[in-house]
C-alpha cells in the first residue's frame, strides 16, 4: 500500500537485503517513520513493545528475527536461544509460534554455515506468501461485499462496513486481512464506507485503521467503541468484518478485546459478522477457545493516553485518579456460534471444525 503516494510494506528489507526495516506503529498517526532491526533482540523488542503488531506481521517479524540471529551466530546453541527469546515476546497470536516452528524445522538440520542465507530466504518467502494470502482473502471477501450490495441494490448509499482494532495492511506485510476486501472494493469503484471503532485502550482503530484508510482514500468515520450497538440497532451497518489473532480448530476466535461484545450486538441486530482468518492464524491443536492464553498488558495503557497537543508536542497524560488500579486484558474470545463465516485465502467457510478441515484438506 502507499504512504503519501510512496509504496510501503509494514516490514521490508533495504540496502540490497542487508537491512530489515519496519514501520514504527507506536508513532502513528502523528509521526511516520521506520526503524532498523539489527539483532534478534531488536525484533523481540519490536514485537513486545508493539512497534509491530497484528498476528501476521508478528510472525513475519519473528522470521526476520531468526534470520538476524543466524547472521550474528548460526551455532547450535544460538538457534534455540533465539527461538525462545522471540517466542516469549507475546503469547496470544499463534502466527508467532507458527513462524518460529517453521523456521526451526528448516534450520535445525542444516550445517551452521548455511543457516543465515536459508533463514533470510525463509523470511522473504513468508512475507511474499502473506501478501498473496491477504490478497486472496480480499478477493473472497469482495464476493461477500458484492452479495450484500446486490441485496441492497434498491437502497441508496454505500455499503457500510464496521471493523474493530486494526486488521489492515499495518497488521500484515501488505493488504491486511479484514481491510483487504475493503481496498479491493474501493479500487474497483464499489461505494463503501467504513465505521472505524476507536479500539481502547491503545486506539489502534483511531490511530492506525483511520490513518491507513485515509492514505488510500477510503471513506470512513471514527466512532467510540460504545457507539457500535447504537449504529447496529439503527440499521447503519451492513456487515461487520474483523481480524483474528488465533482461531481454534472449531472456529472460536481470539481477537482484540471488544470483539466479543461487537459480535453479540451484531447477532442481536441481524447483521452478518465475518472474521478474516488467514490459515497461519488457525490453531489446529486447540478445539476449545478457553485454551487460548489471553495476554494482559501494562495497566498504564488504560490509565494514560498518548497524543499530540495543539502545539504539536507529543504528550502522555494520566486520565484516572492517581493510584487507580487497572486490569488491561488485550484480547477476548468470540465463540463460533456468533460468527457468520470465516474468510480465508481458500474461500469463505462456516466457523466449525468439519468445514474448516475440509477447506484445508485436513479431513
Amino acid at each position: 500500500m502507499k504512504v503519501g503516494g510512496v509504496p510501503y510494506r509494514a516490514i521490508y528489507t533495504a540496502a540490497g537485503g542487508a537491512e530489515v526495516r519496519v514501520i514504527d506503529q507506536t508513532r502513528l498517526p502523528h509521526r511516520f517513520g521506520t526503524l532498523r532491526l539489527e539483532t534478534v533482540a531488536d525484533a523481540a523488542r519490536a514485537i513486545r513493545d508493539m512497534v509491530v503488531r497484528g498476528a501476521p506481521l508478528i510472525g513475519a517479524t519473528a522470521a526476520y528475527g531468526v534470520a538476524l540471529a543466524m547472521r550474528a551466530d548460526p551455532s547450535d546453541a544460538s538457534l534455540p536461544k533465539s527461538l525462545a527469546l522471540l517466542a516469549s515476546a507475546r503469547p496470544t497470536a499463534v502466527n508467532l509460534r507458527w513462524a518460529l516452528d517453521s523456521a526451526a524445522e528448516l534450520l535445525r538440520p542444516l550445517p551452521p554455515g548455511e543457516r543465515s542465507d536459508a533463514a533470510f530466504d525463509f523470511a522473504t518467502r513468508l512475507c511474499e506468501e502473506d501478501v498473496s494470502r491477504n490478497r486472496s482473502i480480499g478477493r473472497h471477501g469482495l464476493e461477500v461485499f458484492r452479495e450484500i450490495a446486490g441485496r441492497a441494490a434498491a437502497a441508496p448509499g454505500p455499503i457500510n462496513i464496521m471493523t474493530h482494532c486494526n486488521a489492515g495492511w499495518l497488521a500484515t506485510v501488505d493488504w491486511g486481512t479484514a481491510t483487504a476486501p475493503v481496498y479491493l472494493a474501493h479500487d474497483e469503484g464499489m461505494r463503501v464506507h467504513v465505521w472505524v471503532r476507536e479500539t481502547r485502550p491503545r486506539f489502534q482503530g483511531a490511530a492506525l485503521t483511520a490513518w491507513e484508510l485515509g492514505q488510500h482514500g477510503v471513506p470512513h468515520t471514527l466512532v467510540s467503541d460504545s457507539a457500535a450497538g447504537h449504529l447496529l440497532a439503527r440499521g447503519k451497518v451492513d456487515i461487520v468484518i474483523v481480524g483474528t489473532d488465533r482461531t481454534t480448530a472449531a472456529g472460536d476466535v481470539a481477537n482484540k478485546v471488544g470483539t466479543y461484545p461487537l459480535a453479540l450486538a451484531a447477532r442481536d441486530n441481524g447483521v452478518p459478522f465475518y472474521v478474516a482468518a488467514p490459515s497461519p492464524s488457525i490453531d489446529w491443536t486447540i478445539e476449545d477457545g478457553a485454551g487460548i492464553p489471553i495476554e494482559e498488558r501494562d495497566p498504564e495503557e488504560i490509565t494514560r493516553v498518548w497524543g499530540v497537543d495543539e502545539d504539536g508536542v507529543e504528550r502522555r497524560v494520566r486520565v484516572t485518579p492517581e493510584g487507580t488500579r487497572a486490569a488491561n486484558y488485550a484480547f477476548d474470545l468470540t465463540p463460533a456460534r456468533l460468527v457468520t463465516g470465516l474468510v480465508t485465502e481458500r474461500g469463505v467457510c462456516a466457523p466449525e471444525r468439519t468445514a474448516l478441515r475440509r477447506m484445508f484438506g485436513r479431513l
